[in-house]
């Protein structure tokens, strides 16, 4: 009986922390608090109750038989699944990462995950060729921690990466008159008709895209705190990166060293055979280069907050 004073007693308690905090991030402490306090006093009860009972007789008292289930009630008590939710922003070999998460049980978290980073570069020098860039990454996936030890942070995080437009693109061209490379052999710009470039790298040839990452820092505290700063890395595994090159407008010659000189006329870049031949070829060898990236690296760090969603 006395166990279910303070039972009521800690739920009145609670109540009276929800009306206060209201809609606050402190609300996380509300049943924390709530069974600290109710394992503490019930503690303190069975205590009482095996003191008196040395006294009067050898049967347990009403309060020993109460107090033993409800403490281990509470010793064991975990929040509700899917009653705390975390957010997160940092830093990685993506970008700027976004994280949200949700506590399904003791032992498992679900988590969303964004990234996002673009830069520009202008007038890239290459074998000739005068170009500007860009690089575009950006991805989602969802994963689920697995925390065989709750109360460290460490986890296992299999998960899937369902968008992904993580890629590159460059425009430039060749100054009439000069000369550039391509798979070891070189053009002429035309003066009248300079050529023009374009590429591409995509590394998203498989999407959806398995991912598999480790780290150190739950989102979501097993022992009640509010801030974390999550650590992960890992891989998706998107496939082998797509490059693309092209040279869709200007004319060109085959050129030689040798002579200083052109020795074909100019003809459309675009339907050039020599120059497409090169071209394929140049591609072939770009893709082996960059075939490392079919296994894209995931490294992030960064500072999460969470709080009771009811």
């Amino acid at each position: 009986m006395g166990c279910r004073i303070l039972a009521h007693l800690c739920s009145k308690v609670a109540d009276a922390i929800a009306r206060f905090a209201g809609e606050s991030t402190g609300d996380i402490v509300k049943r924390l608090a709530c069974f600290s306090t109710l394992t503490l006093m019930a503690a303190s009860a069975g205590l009482f109750a095996q003191s008196a009972s040395s006294n009067l007789d050898s049967s347990p008292s009403p309060a020993q038989v109460a107090a033993s289930p409800v403490s281990k009630a509470a010793a064991n008590a975990a929040p509700a699944p899917f009653s705390r939710l975390a957010l997160s922003v940092g830093v990685g070999a993506n970008g700027i990462n976004f994280q949200a998460a949700v506590e399904a049980n003791r032992y498992i978290n679900i988590r969303g995950v964004g990234n996002y980073f673009s830069y520009t570069l202008s007038n890239i020098k290459s074998n000739g060729v005068t170009a500007s860039g860009s690089l575009n990454l950006a991805t989602a996936g969802v994963t689920v921690d697995l925390y065989p030890f709750p109360n460290h942070g460490w986890r296992l995080s299999p998960g899937l990466l369902f968008y992904n437009q993580n890629g590159g693109s460059l425009t430039g061209g060749v100054t009439g008159g000069s000369t550039f490379t391509v798979n070891s052999d070189k053009y002429e710009s035309d003066p009248a008709a300079p050529v023009t470039e374009t590429g591409t790298i995509a590394l998203n040839s498989t999407n959806p895209a398995f991912t598999m990452t480790t780290g150190w820092g739950n989102l979501i505290s097993r022992k009640g705190g509010h801030f974390s700063v999550p650590f992960e890395i890992g891989a998706a595994f998107v496939g082998s990166p797509k490059v693309n090159l092209s040279y869709p407008t200007g004319e060109v010659c085959a050129y030689s060293e040798s002579t200083d000189a052109c020795t074909s006329p100019y003809e459309s870049a675009s339907s050039f055979p020599a120059l497409e031949t090169d071209t394929t070829a140049q591609i072939a060898k770009y893709n082996k280069d960059l075939n490392v990236l079919k296994v894209y690296p995931i490294f992030s760090i960064g500072i999460g907050f969470n709080f009771n969603l009811h």
